[in-house]
């Protein structure tokens, strides 16, 4: 377990950022600008404020914010800018941890890019593997894609590295402290030597700082210190559940005092969520299910479905639980406490996304309050017991 309050000099802070207060400080193209105010930003948040301009500038940069900053606006808005627009080849190549990701970033390139005539395109596994060549073969100049799908057209060349300025590595510490590790080196060998990484993510352990040495030349570091982590405007309780099998009574009890906008209850396994979805069901609760093992189609269709809020509740795992943005959510229900304390931020970043109020309940059984206790300490912060007015709360 890394203790971040022991980190090596090198992975603190760069003590030379500029921060810009406002876009126009960034010096950003006239077309650019104008799609960040149309997509309904009218500020720079803290992070965007720090690593927008030396990603411009052409710097290597590892940026850590918490969830729901607007990490992804940091790539997106930097990419568009260092477009050559007359170059039809891929210039920047954005990769991400889960399809959805991968989609999500690709909408907000295309709108914040909107003005600007760009092609974006996502290439996520799941998809035709003929649309995506046809795509890129037509001339593509950002791609933000799943590492597999992504290697593969690499390998086909017909994603084209030739004139790849960055590589963008969004969620960096599950990409890089698990299965992805590989598949992102063997992306990393085909790009010219000039190619500038950026790595981005809502947590960085010790050691993936420090596996970046291999691939990153001098980085920009905006990193937020840990305590700096715990989200600000989410209040977090926990309901002591004695054992597993009173879980689903008291989520049911939660149901009948609770008027809730839109909520996301978290099961650590797939088998978790499609038994809680089905149980849910049988009590005539309207509930839309997510995990990996579904069909792209059925994911989609999901997404779809809690975006446009015709279903108000959606049971997943952790794969939804980074980076995905739905501006409703205002309740967070960890049915199971998360399998490390990484996640827990993901988690319940789902929840007052960028500044608004959010509320997260974490169901704790007798043998988990250490976990529970350990979570407070890590995060320096209070998660106190579920009080009985939740009405008020909400």
């Amino acid at each position: 377990m890394s203790n971040r309050n022991n980190q090596p000099p090198q992975f603190r802070e760069s003590r030379d950022l500029v921060v810009c207060s406002t876009f126009e400080e960034m010096n950003l193209k006239p077309d650019l600008l104008k799609g960040i105010y149309a997509y309904g930003f009218e500020r720079p948040s803290a992070i965007q404020q720090r690593a927008i301009r030396p990603i411009i500038q052409g710097r290597d940069v590892i940026a850590q914010s918490q969830s729901g900053t607007g990490k992804t606006a940091v790539f997106s808005i930097s990419a568009l800018q260092m477009l050559n627009p007359s170059v039809n080849e891929t210039q920047v190549l954005v990769v991400s941890p889960t399809r959805e990701l991968a989609e999500q970033t690709s909408k907000v390139v295309g709108n914040i890019g909107d003005f600007m005539n760009v092609r974006c395109h996502a290439c996520i596994g799941g998809k035709s593997v003929g649309a995506d060549i046809k795509a890129l073969d037509s001339g593509v100049q950002i791609v933000s894609g799943t590492p597999g799908r992504v290697f593969d057209m690499i390998r086909r060349q017909n994603l084209r590295t030739l004139k790849l300025k960055a590589l963008i590595i969004d969620e960096a510490d599950e990409m890089l402290s698990r299965g992805f590790k590989e598949q992102i080196y063997d992306i990393y060998r085909f790009l010219p030597p000039s190619t500038q990484v950026v790595l981005v993510s809502a947590t960085l352990p010790g050691e993936v700082l420090q596996m970046t040495n291999r691939f990153m030349n001098d980085p920009v570091r905006v990193l937020v210190k840990r305590d700096e982590l715990t989200l600000e405007g989410i209040k977090q309780f926990f309901i002591a559940v004695e054992k597993e099998e009173w879980k689903f009574d008291t989520l049911v009890d939660l149901y009948d005092t609770l008027t809730i906008t839109q909520a996301v209850i978290f099961c650590n396994t797939k088998q978790k969520v499609e038994w809680l979805a089905e149980k849910m069901k049988e009590q005539n609760f309207t509930v839309a299910a997510m995990h990996g093992s579904l069909k792209q189609e059925e994911r989609d269709g999901v997404m779809e479905d809690f975006r446009s809020g015709s279903s108000r509740v959606l049971i997943a795992t952790d794969l939804w639980g980074r980076g995905i943005d739905v501006q409703q959510v205002s309740l967070v229900i960890s049915y199971d406490l998360p399998t490390n304390r990484e996640l827990y931020i993901h988690r319940i970043g789902r929840s007052g996304r960028f500044g608004r109020k959010g509320v997260a309940i974490n169901f704790v059984k007798a043998d988990e309050t250490k976990t529970l206790t350990e979570l407070e300490q890590h995060y320096n912060t209070q998660i106190a017991e579920l009080p009985a007015n939740l009405q008020d709360i909400l």
